[in-house]
């Protein structure tokens, strides 16, 4: 069995408890029926120490995935964020992984959960590259998965919600299985919608290209790669494209808190241009990880230094 990363400390609702000792009931509601929402965060070591990326946009989306869901989170975004870094200096992490999850508490059985105590846990721990040191340059193999990314109406997709990613799962193991790195899910009309956990880009003709956030999640890291490209002088366009569009592109790259922004070498066993990291790719790559290692004094404050 694998042994997934740990700390010392994990900081649930308002109290800094031991790893071993942060556990809930096993009739909690989020475990049974799904009813939650977290999000990923990631700090970096950067020139003037450790620091956060975007940790005010985290929080504001994890709250708003709440209220989409109608949970009423008990604490305030003020309040979440000094809790994050609270538990970041607890576990001494300079570099690594934050997972806020607001969960539902084991009052109430069935599908209606009105009475559900609301609790928020955050857990931090030391993380890499979360698809591979090596695939930030060589890239990726992708394949088209079986399964639909959730229309708008089956589960509100600018939502975390835990449950939500039961499909995502599914697409995973599905390419893993395969041989696969990783999976593209299409949208209910057929066209490209995301990673099972990443937003994707094409890169056309020197242009940039993305779904739209019809099936797709707001992501922060996709929002973070669009308004550095466009700094940089590349045209972005948000519209939708079928599956054969990223087979004709000249470069295609997955981002995410996770995934950070990694190249897609092929899709379906089509490679993707040259394969590999492209040049427009590369250009924007370099700019963003210098944003996160607290290079570029133009972003500076999408870091929250602790």
């Amino acid at each position: 069995m694998a042994s997934a990363p740990r700390s010392e400390k994990i900081w649930m609702d308002g109290r800094l408890v031991n790893w071993d000792d942060a556990n809930v009931h096993l009739l909690t509601h989020t475990l049974h029926y799904g009813l939650g929402v977290f999000e990923g965060i990631r700090c970096y070591e950067t020139a003037d120490g450790p620091a956060v990326f975007r940790l005010a946009e985290h929080t504001r989306r994890l709250f708003t995935s709440a209220r989409i869901v109608g949970i009423q989170i008990p604490f305030t975004e003020e309040e979440v964020n000094r809790a994050v870094l609270d538990t970041l200096r607890a576990n001494k992490l300079r570099q690594g992984y934050i997972r806020p999850l607001v969960y539902l508490g084991d009052e109430v059985r069935g599908l209606n959960c009105k009475g559900s105590s609301v609790h928020l846990g955050i857990a931090v721990w030391s993380w890499g590259a979360y698809l591979g040191e090596e695939a930030l340059e060589k890239g990726i193999d992708v394949k088209t998965s079986s399964f639909t990314r959730h229309h708008p109406n089956v589960f509100m997709t600018k939502a975390k919600v835990c449950g939500a990613y039961v499909n995502s799962i599914m697409a995973k193991l599905e390419a893993v299985n395969d041989g696969y790195d990783e999976a593209l899910l299409l949208d209910p009309n057929g066209f490209v919608a995301e990673g099972s956990g990443e937003n994707l880009f094409i890169v056309r003709n020197g242009k940039l290209k993305t779904p739209p956030l019809t099936s797709t999640l707001e992501g922060i890291t996709r929002d973070s790669i669009m308004v550095v490209a466009r700094e940089m002088g590349i045209a972005v366009e948000e519209q939708y494209f079928s599956r054969d569009e990223v087979y004709l592109s000249d470069e295609a790259f997955f981002t995410g808190t996770a995934a950070e922004m990694t190249p897609i070498n092929s899709l379906d066993r089509r490679i993707i241009g040259a394969g590999g990291l492209g040049p427009v790719s590369r250009r924007i790559q370099s700019a963003f990880f210098d944003i996160l290692k607290g290079k570029s004094a133009a972003y500076r404050h999408w870091l929250t230094h602790f």
